[in-house]
């Protein structure tokens, strides 16, 4: 990825992680981390990067998760936690946090959930958290009676497919797996073709060959077996902004409205829904995204 760069932080033994920041840091301006949606990549956020509202208010920073982007490490099994407390690593390595400094957080969908892990491994480095069409539960029952996504049945073939114990040097994902994500993350119709072609090649040049097929099958197993988090929801002490599009797919809003309930200590609890929003919101709704982001930063960023 051309429009990132790496820094070298020492979780599980070494990790070179990916970053882009569309422009220099100024300390003067409060931050804002993004954190992209599974088998995506930083310029998930090209919609943000353009707004020139949004990025004269703060500063932007996507650090792409382990199995993502350009980000690597020599450990084969990682989790989400992983990349939280990896996420923490770079903003200290940077200079961004550490000496009192904050970071506000936000993520689509997987990264909804690495919003939270972020603000309960370092409460004291996050000022609030904007999950983006996302979930706060493990893929449970619970969730599909609400209209949300089968996750371990869809993500099954993913995970087998990946799964060898010979090298596989020729692989890539596949057309029907590529599109099957851009389908339900930027919508089946609304998704431009230039946008759906970008991806589709981004998605097989990523995840090409041994080690590509070996990254996408953790980052398979993590969104399909991850951990739920209702009961820690208690200790997220920051303000939340929750943005969730009304034509989400995978997530739904009755699920959301469920769940926003169950953070019982921040300040300040917000549910947004976003009329035909899909569910890479920030890609499919830029303009009430950024809108609302320079609402809530600036109330909490000075």
């Amino acid at each position: 990825m051309p429009n990132t760069k790496t820094v070298h932080v020492p979780h599980l033994g070494g990790i070179d992680a990916a970053y882009q920041m569309p422009h220099p840091y100024d300390a003067s301006k409060p931050t804002l981390c993004l954190v992209n949606s599974f088998t995506t990549s930083s310029e998930l956020y090209k919609g943000q990067y353009a707004d020139t509202e949004l990025t004269d208010a703060m500063n932007l920073i996507a650090i792409e998760l382990l199995g993502h982007g350009q980000t690597r490490t020599k450990s084969e099994n990682f989790t989400y936690w992983d990349t939280a407390i990896m996420n923490v690593q770079v903003l200290d390595a940077l200079g961004i946090t550490g000496k009192g400094k904050k970071v506000f957080v936000l993520g689509t969908s997987q990264g909804g959930w690495i919003t939270v892990r972020m603000a309960l491994v370092a409460p004291e480095k996050i000022t609030g958290i904007i999950p983006l069409g996302t979930s706060m539960d493990y893929e449970s029952e619970r969730t599909r009676s609400l209209g949300c996504w089968n996750g371990p049945s869809d993500l099954t073939g993913t995970i087998d497919e990946c799964t060898s114990n010979e090298a596989t040097p020729d692989f890539e994902p596949s057309d029907k797996y590529a599109n099957f994500l851009i389908d339900i993350g930027f919508g089946k119709k609304e998704c431009p073709k230039e946008a759906r072609d970008y991806w589709v090649k981004e998605i097989k040049a990523n995840y090409q060959g041994d080690e590509g097929r070996r990254r996408l099958r953790m980052a398979a197993i993590n969104l399909s077996e991850r951990d739920g988090l209702h009961s820690r929801l208690w200790d997220v002490r920051c303000p939340v902004l929750w943005l969730h599009g009304t034509s989400d797919v995978v997530y739904s809003v009755k699920n959301a409205e469920e769940e926003i309930k169950l953070f019982k200590n921040s300040p300040d609890v917000r549910l947004k829904t976003v009329e035909d929003g899909q569910h890479f919101l920030s890609f499919s709704h830029p303009k009430e995204v950024n809108a609302a982001l320079v609402e809530f930063v600036g109330k909490y960023g000075k």
